[in-house]
């Protein structure tokens, strides 16, 4: 009876151990790590733990009066949050991201919470500190996060195609919006008397340069003078002004040297802009493909086409629309319609998309992407893919009905981009 007694409280201690151990392993604080936001600078310090759960602290080191300003700067739109020791002297600015702050009291250690999207995308970073207006940032690490185990996926190119505002993860009573969901898309704009009229989309690649149709920048084949061309940057309404603008003159219009008018073959233009875009939330270039995105696309992955184009009352659509669509083989295509996507699609540097159903690109849509979202990683499992727009077409044109509107019910016909990287990196490079 005794041994069967000291048995049962052995077997207990055991259970009592396991469970604690258990309890333990539950509650164990997540590693702590620490980095420095700007280089060259030790006295700002962010720490973070794995995950990122509660965003990162950002703490600034240096003796500070009460009714200093602090004016930061993110790559990205952000949350930031203050404890009673400071309080923003103005709302935030959710073009450029920037938040100015004053202290209430003096400190030596100032420290802020930053929170953005969830892993595994990479946190608003820290582009800028001015302290009473003198720079204490300039030299930003915009990578650091990717160099500690804490779930940002290490590899990813943050530099094109890229969503800025946070549409899908906002830590704080995010309202979601279409502004700033295709930031590379532009409008174009041609001199029609004292006005400027809307004729083509485009998609900024650079800070310098749109991408575009060929027959968006010429007449009969003839290139237009830069000086009757303006393009729109960070539009959302087609018809009435957004604060997020950015109005830019072209300084030169170069269209392909063989683009023939009539048949729409090597339909491609770049437009040099005057003065460089500024990239923020609502401005940025989408990436430029190449073959080597292939591997990181489903089989089955669809593009997107954004726009003003016209609509079911054929007319331009007020604010900026998109369509998903899949590549068609062009064998398809020209069986739907051979007098005329058979003459069109011998060419090699053209390739067939969308559908027969009535949902299609129209006119007004030219010269914009035929984009393909491309996961960072291939196959990656979660609700919230994190990954970069890679232009694999241009929107050339399409079946037309007799009054010279799109036929929806075709399919359409898009300039391969990746037949003229060289033809578009030599123009960038001269």
């Amino acid at each position: 009876m005794k041994v069967i007694e000291q048995s049962v409280v052995i077997i207990l201690s055991i259970l009592l151990n396991v469970n604690a151990i258990k309890f333990y392993t539950t509650v164990r604080p997540l590693p702590m790590f620490r980095a420095l936001p700007c280089e060259k600078d030790d006295t700002i310090v962010s720490v973070f733990q794995e995950g990122l759960k509660e965003g990162y602290n950002v703490t600034i080191k240096k003796d500070l009066e009460p009714a200093t300003n602090i004016r930061l700067i993110f790559d990205s739109q952000a949350a930031v949050f203050l404890d009673k020791s400071a309080r923003f002297t103005s709302e935030q600015d959710d073009i450029q991201n920037i938040f100015n702050i004053i202290l209430l009291k003096s400190s030596s250690d100032f420290t802020f919470n930053v929170r953005g999207q969830a892993v595994p995308f990479a946190p608003p970073y820290l582009t800028s500190l001015k302290i009473n207006g003198e720079e204490f940032c300039n030299h930003p690490d915009l990578k650091y996060f990717r160099d500690f185990p804490v779930g940002v996926l290490s590899h990813v190119d943050r530099h094109c195609g890229r969503r800025k505002v946070l549409h899908t993860a906002l830590i704080v009573e995010g309202v979601k919006t279409k502004a700033g969901d295709w930031p590379w898309h532009a409008a174009i704009h041609r001199h029609d008397g004292p006005t400027f009229k809307y004729v083509c989309g485009g998609t900024l690649i650079s800070k310098h340069f749109v991408l575009t149709a060929a027959h968006c920048a010429s007449i009969h084949g003839t290139p237009v003078t830069p000086e009757i061309l303006g393009v729109a940057l960070g539009k959302y309404h087609l018809f009435r002004s957004d604060a997020t603008i950015q109005e830019k003159e072209v300084f030169r219009v170069y269209v392909h040297d063989e683009f023939r008018h009539s048949t729409l073959s090597n339909d491609i233009a770049l437009l040099k802009l005057r003065t460089e875009a500024v990239y923020n939330n609502y401005v940025q270039p989408a990436c430029l493909w190449n073959d080597t995105v292939w591997d990181r696309l489903s089989y089955d992955a669809y593009a997107t086409v954004v726009g003003w184009g016209f609509d079911q009352s054929d007319s331009l659509t007020s604010t900026l629309h998109s369509v998903s669509m899949p590549q068609i083989p062009n064998i398809q295509c020209i069986y739907s319609k051979p007098e005329f996507y058979g003459n069109l699609l011998r060419d090699e540097k053209r390739f067939c998309a969308g559908y027969t159903n009535g949902t299609s690109v129209c006119n007004g849509d030219s010269g914009g992407a035929f984009a393909y979202f491309v996961p960072d990683i291939a196959d990656f499992k979660a609700s919230s893919v994190p990954g970069a727009w890679y232009v694999k077409g241009i929107v050339s044109n399409t079946l037309s009905l007799g009054a010279a509107i799109c036929d929806p019910n075709a399919y359409a016909i898009f300039t391969d981009v990746a037949k003229y990287l060289p033809w578009i990196q030599n123009i960038i490079d001269s």
